[in-house]
C-alpha cells in the first residue's frame, strides 16, 4: 500500500513537471510569434499601388509554337474613386465575401471557424473564410504561395492594415484591384468590359454578377461553358443582399428576372476561343483561378491549329446559306482522336464574337437532343444481348403504350405511335437497314429489345454522363429524348472508332509550371466498353452505302469511296437540331446546326442541313490522313440460329433440305445445298423468341410480354393491307440426305506457291491445285486475307494473281483455296507467303 502511494506521489510531481514544460514552451512561441509579427513591416499606401507582377498564363496549340491566348496578356486596370463606384456593388461584394466586413478587425475568426468545420463535414475544403481585408494583403503584398508562414503574416497583416486605413479605403483598394476575368481587373475596367458601363452606373442585377464573378472569374466567366453556374451564383448574391438588409424584397425579385446582355469579347488576342475558354475552365477545376490567372502557367493543348482553322472556316462559310436555306442561324465542330481521347478542334459557333446568335456561347458543351444519333447505343446494346444485323423486326404503324387501345395509332394524351421521316412504313427490316436508314419504328422496337436500363447503362459507359435514369424516359429515347452535348457524342462514337476501348476525352497535353517544371502530362488512358464484334458490326453498318441507299441515295455526300467512314445523322422532332457524327479508324468528327435560342429551323433532315458542311470539313482532314479500312465483324449466321435472327420472317421454324438429294439435311450437307423450308406462320419477333434471352427457347407463353399483342396487331393490320395471307406449312421429305456422307467429303491441296514463299509485290503469282474427292470438282474460289480474288471454273482450276494490285496484300499473307465439287461439297486449305519489296 505505501509503495503505491509513493508511485502515485512521483506521477504528480512528473505530470506537474511536464505541465510547467509545456507552458514554458508555449509561451516561448508566442513570444517568437509576438516579435515576429510586430518585426513584419507596416504596409502603407504607396505599397499598395505596387501591385505584385502577374505571371500570365500561356495556353499553345498541340505543337507548343501557336499562341491561342495569353490569359493576362494587356492587363486592363483602371482606378476610380471610391465615390465614383456604385453602392450597389459595395454592397454585393460584401454580401457575398465579407458580411462582417465593417465589424471584424481585419481577420473574422469566426468565419475561419465556420469554414474550418465545413470543410472537414464536406471533405471538400473548398470554404477559406478569408476576409476583404485579408484578399487586399494577399493580392498586393504576398505572393500566392500556399503555406502557414505566408497565411499568418497575411493575418498580422490585415490587422495591421485595418489600423492605418478606414474601411471604405480598404474596400476601394479591393475593388479597384481584384480580378474578374482574364485581363480584367478592378471594377470600373469589369463595369465597361461586360456592360458598357461606369462602375458608378451598376445596376443591383449587374452588381450582383461582378459580386459573383469574383470567387472564380475563369470558372464563372459568361463567355465559358459555365454561364449556367454564373446566374445560380448571382442569384445566390442577391439573396445574400436580400438578407444582410441591402435590398428590399421587390429589388431582390425584380433583378433575379432581369436579362442582362454581355458585351460581346474582344476578338484581340486569342485563337480557337470556345476551345480555349473551355481548357481554361479546367485548368481553373484543377489549379484554382488565383494560378490560371496569374501563376504563370505554360499550356500545351491538344488542338491542331491547321484543323481548327479548317473548321472555323467551313463553319462561318455553311452557317451564312443555312441561315438563307434552313433559317439556321448557327453550327458548331468537335474532332478528336479516337486512339488518344485527344480534341483537335472544338468550333461551338460559327463565329465566337458574333453578337446575334449570341456566338460567345458553346454549343459543343450545350446539352441538345441528338436525335436519330442516338440509335447507335441502342443498337450496340442489342448485339450485345444476342440479336444479330440480321434479325427481322418490322417497320409497321404500331401503338408502343400499353395504357392505349391496340388499334389507336396516335400519338396524343399518353399514347405513342411513331412515325418516320418520310411518312412511309416498310414492312419487314433487318436491323441493319433500319439503322443505316435511320427508320424509326423498327428502333423503337430495338431499344424495347435491348432494354432501356441496358441502352442507358451502354451510353453511359461509352461517355453519355447527361442521361438520367430509365424513369426519365420511355421508347422514345431511341430517337433522341434524352440530352447531351456534342463533345460527349462525338468522343462516344470514338468507342465505334477504336473497336470498343474508350479514350476519356481531353483538351491538355502538358502543363509546366513558371520554372518549367512539369506539373502534369497526357497519359493515354483507355478502357474496354463493347465487344470488339459489336464496335465493328456497328461500324459497317454506319458505313455500309448499300444498306443506306434507299434513304439517302447510292451518291449522298456520305459516301466515301476511297476509304471507310462511319456517319449517322440525326434531326429531331421539332427541327431544332440537326446533327451528324461520323469516323475513321483515326479521327471522329461531329456536327451540329441549328439556333442558339432553340427556334426551329426549315423541316428537313439533318442530311441537307448538316452533312455538307460536315462532309467538306471531314475531307479536309483525311486528306492528311492514310486511307484505312474498318476490319470486317464476324457474322453470325449459323443455321443454329433462330430464322428470326437470320433475316427470315415468313414463318419461325426452320427445315432444312439437300437441295441436290430431296431428303432432310444432315451434319455433312454443305451448307450451298440446305434449302430452308419455314413454318408457323408469320409473327412479330416477340412469338418467337423471349426479348431478355434471344438465342434461348421459344418462350411458351409469348402473351406474358406486355407488347406481344401489341406488334401482332399490328403486324396482322399491315398484312391484311397488303392482301398477305399466311403461307401453309410445307410438305417435309421423309428421308434424309444419302448424298453428302464422311466419305463424300473432297480434299484440295495447294501445289503452287509452297508454305512461306517469299515473293516479289509486283511478279505474278500462279496458284495450282490438286483435288480428290467422290464427286467432279466444280470450281475453285481463291481468297488473300479473308478477301474474295477470283474463281476459277475450268480444270486444271488455276488462277494467276499479281500481289501489288491488292491493297489489302501485305508483307505476311495467307492465302485460302476453296474447291467446290459438283454435290456443292467443299475442301480447304491455307498457304501463307511473304511479300517483299518489288525489284
Amino acid at each position: 500500500m505505501r509503495s503505491k502511494n509513493i508511485i502515485s506521489r512521483i506521477s504528480k510531481r512528473q505530470i506537474k513537471n511536464y505541465s510547467i514544460l509545456f507552458l514554458a514552451g508555449m509561451i516561448f512561441v508566442a513570444g517568437v510569434l509576438l516579435v515576429w509579427a510586430v518585426s513584419l513591416k507596416i504596409p502603407t499606401l504607396e505599397s499598395f499601388s505596387q501591385r505584385q507582377v502577374v505571371e500570365s498564363t500561356k495556353i499553345y496549340d498541340r505543337t507548343g509554337t501557336v499562341l491561342l491566348y495569353d490569359v493576362n496578356q494587356n492587363v486592363k486596370r483602371t482606378v476610380v474613386p471610391y465615390d465614383q463606384i456604385s453602392q450597389n456593388v459595395k454592397n454585393a461584394t460584401i454580401a457575398i465575401e465579407d458580411r462582417s466586413f465593417y465589424s471584424h478587425g481585419g481577420v473574422d475568426f469566426t468565419s475561419l471557424f465556420r469554414a474550418l468545420i465545413a470543410n472537414i463535414e464536406t471533405l471538400r475544403f473548398s470554404q477559406g473564410g478569408s476576409t476583404i481585408t485579408q484578399q487586399v494583403v494577399k493580392n498586393s503584398l504576398l505572393t500566392n504561395e500556399k503555406s502557414i508562414s505566408r497565411k499568418l503574416k497575411e493575418w498580422v497583416l490585415a490587422i495591421k492594415l485595418e489600423k492605418i486605413l478606414t474601411k471604405d479605403e480598404i474596400l476601394n483598394l479591393y475593388l479597384n484591384e481584384v480580378a474578374y476575368g482574364g485581363a480584367i481587373y478592378g471594377v470600373e475596367e469589369a463595369s465597361q468590359a461586360f456592360f458598357g458601363i461606369h462602375a458608378s452606373e451598376l445596376t443591383v442585377n449587374q452588381a450582383a454578377y461582378l459580386g459573383a464573378l469574383v470567387q472564380a472569374p475563369s470558372y464563372y466567366s459568361p463567355y465559358g461553358p459555365n454561364r449556367d453556374k454564373l446566374e445560380s451564383r448571382k442569384n445566390l448574391v442577391l439573396d445574400e443582399m436580400y438578407k444582410n438588409g441591402y435590398i428590399k424584397q421587390d429589388e431582390h425579385d425584380n433583378a433575379k428576372k432581369e436579362k442582362i446582355t454581355f458585351k460581346q469579347l474582344e476578338s484581340k488576342g486569342i485563337k480557337a476561343p470556345h476551345f480555349v475558354f473551355y481548357t481554361i475552365s479546367k485548368l481553373q477545376e484543377m489549379y484554382g483561378d488565383d494560378m490560371v490567372q496569374t501563376g504563370g502557367l505554360k499550356v500545351t493543348t491538344t488542338l491542331d491549329w491547321n484543323i481548327e482553322q479548317a473548321g472555323e472556316k467551313i463553319a462561318d462559310k455553311y452557317a451564312a446559306s443555312n441561315k438563307v436555306n434552313f433559317n439556321a442561324t448557327n453550327d458548331a465542330f468537335v474532332a478528336l482522336d479516337p486512339k488518344t481521347g485527344q480534341v483537335l478542334a472544338m468550333i461551338g459557333s460559327h463565329n465566337y464574337f458574333a453578337k446575334d446568335i449570341d456566338g460567345n456561347f458553346n454549343i459543343a458543351t450545350a446539352h441538345r437532343q441528338p436525335g436519330s444519333t442516338f440509335k447507335p447505343f441502342v443498337y450496340a446494346a442489342a448485339f450485345n444481348k444476342g440479336y444479330t444485323p440480321n434479325t427481322v423486326l418490322f417497320d409497321v404503324p404500331t401503338q408502343f403504350s400499353t395504357n392505349c387501345d391496340v388499334s389507336n395509332m396516335t400519338s396524343t394524351n399518353g399514347c405513342y405511335s411513331p412515325g418516320n421521316y418520310d411518312g412511309q412504313f416498310r414492312g419487314p427490316m433487318t436491323l441493319r437497314n433500319a439503322l443505316a436508314q435511320s427508320i424509326n419504328v423498327p428502333s423503337v422496337e430495338t431499344l424495347y429489345l435491348a432494354g432501356i436500363n441496358n441502352s442507358i447503362t451502354l451510353a453511359k459507359q461509352m461517355g453519355i454522363q447527361s442521361l438520367g435514369d430509365a424513369n426519365q424516359y420511355g421508347l422514345t429515347l431511341v430517337l433522341g429524348g434524352g440530352e447531351v452535348s456534342l463533345l460527349d457524342m462525338t468522343s462516344s462514337y470514338g468507342v465505334f472508332a477504336d473497336e470498343g476501348t474508350r479514350h476519356e476525352y481531353t483538351t491538355i497535353l502538358k502543363v509546366e509550371d513558371k520554372q518549367g517544371n512539369t506539373l502534369q502530362e497526357f497519359k493515354n488512358s483507355e478502357k474496354t466498353i463493347l465487344p470488339k464484334n459489336t464496335a465493328l458490326t456497328i461500324s459497317d453498318i454506319l458505313s455500309d452505302n448499300e444498306a443506306r441507299t434507299p434513304a439517302y441515295g447510292a451518291n449522298s455526300v456520305l459516301r466515301f469511296t476511297d476509304r471507310s467512314v462511319a456517319v449517322k445523322t440525326g434531326t429531331t422532332n421539332d427541327y431544332k437540331d440537326a446533327w451528324i457524327i461520323g469516323y475513321t479508324p483515326s479521327v471522329v468528327l461531329g456536327a451540329w446546326a441549328g439556333n442558339n435560342n432553340n427556334t426551329p429551323m426549315s423541316k428537313k433532315v439533318a442530311g441537307l442541313i448538316v452533312a455538307p458542311m460536315w462532309r467538306e470539313f471531314m475531307d479536309a482532314i483525311v486528306s492528311t490522313l492514310p486511307a484505312e479500312q474498318f476490319e470486317k465483324p464476324q457474322i453470325d449466321d449459323s443455321f443454329d440460329l433462330k430464322p428470326v435472327l437470320r433475316g427470315k420472317w415468313q414463318g419461325g421454324e426452320s427445315h432444312l433440305v439437300d437441295s441436290v438429294s430431296g431428303g432432310s439435311a444432315t451434319e455433312y450437307t454443305p451448307n450451298d445445298s440446305k434449302v430452308e423450308l419455314l413454318s408457323g406462320g408469320i409473327h412479330s419477333i416477340l412469338y418467337w423468341l423471349n426479348k431478355d434471352d434471344p438465342r434461348g427457347p421459344r418462350p411458351q407463353n409469348p402473351n406474358q410480354d406486355p407488347q406481344y399483342s401489341y406488334w401482332e396487331y399490328a403486324l396482322t393490320r399491315w398484312l391484311n393491307e397488303k392482301g398477305i395471307v399466311q403461307p401453309t406449312d410445307p410438305t417435309l421429305p421423309q428421308s434424309i440426305d444419302t448424298t453428302h456422307t464422311i466419305d463424300s467429303q473432297p480434299k484440295v491441296s495447294v501445289l503452287s506457291p509452297n508454305e512461306g514463299l517469299e515473293l516479289s509485290g509486283g511478279t505474278p503469282i500462279t496458284v495450282t491445285t490438286s483435288y480428290v474427292g467422290k464427286f467432279p470438282q466444280k470450281e475453285n474460289n481463291f481468297y488473300i486475307n479473308g478477301n474474295f480474288v477470283g474463281k476459277s471454273i475450268t480444270p486444271p482450276f488455276s488462277f494467276t494473281f499479281i500481289p501489288n494490285d491488292f491493297s489489302f496484300i501485305t508483307e505476311n499473307n495467307t492465302l485460302t483455296v476453296k474447291a467446290v465439287d459438283t454435290s456443292l461439297q467443299n475442301s480447304q486449305m491455307d498457304v501463307h507467303f511473304i511479300i517483299t519489296a518489288s525489284q
